[in-house]
């Protein structure tokens, strides 16, 4: 007669939760990744506000989603994000809504931006040389945060070493438990050696 197999005990309240957590947790950075990739793949672009000349209509560290659309559709009204010309100064893209439209002696036409939080215009005017360009379609409230600590190259490596070692850590978990519970074929079944 064969020995009664032993019964392997439930998982720990603990280990069900850690579980659990562990699930939600790759689901919500699955969903992240998502989202991140998703407006690439449907042709918008993406720009992270740093500054507060747009406050009140995107906040400092919103993401705007940008589709590109032919230069000479820009109306007024609409938010452009776009490099100054090299007179003024400004070195970083700057993302402003264009409040005036003209022309140019040679008929070019020449846009006016202002900030939504800026109490005067932009002091240059200029003109686009490319034949597209982005326009905000919609934006993400602070979630440029979360870009901006990505670029920093400590806070990258924390947020995917981390997760990796813990990774790490259950994988080999895991792999003491499936040794400690090898089958000993002299008695047919799994036997714990600890």
């Amino acid at each position: 007669m064969a020995a009664p197999r032993p019964t392997r005990p439930d998982r720990s309240i603990a280990r069900r939760v850690a579980g659990t957590a562990g699930t939600l947790v790759l689901a919500l950075l699955s969903l992240a990744a998502v989202a991140f990739v998703l407006p690439s793949a449907l042709g918008y672009q993406r720009y992270v506000i740093t500054g507060g000349s747009m406050s009140g209509t995107y906040d400092k560290g919103s993401v705007v989603f940008e589709r590109a659309v032919p230069t000479a559709d820009l109306e007024v009204g609409d938010v452009i994000t776009y490099q100054p010309p090299p007179a003024s100064g400004v070195r970083t893209l700057v993302t402003h809504r264009v409040i005036g439209i003209g022309h140019d002696a040679q008929g070019r036409r020449v846009l006016r931006t202002q900030g939504d939080a800026n109490p005067d215009p932009d002091p240059w005017r200029f003109s686009l040389t490319s034949e597209q360009q982005p326009v905000v379609a919609f934006a993400v409230p602070y979630a440029g945060h979360a870009l901006i600590a990505l670029a920093d190259r400590e806070t990258r490596m924390l947020v995917i070493g981390l997760p990796a070692a813990l990774v790490a850590l259950l994988s080999l978990g895991q792999l003491l438990a499936a040794l400690r519970d090898r089958p000993d074929p002299a008695l047919g079944g799994r036997v714990r050696t600890a």
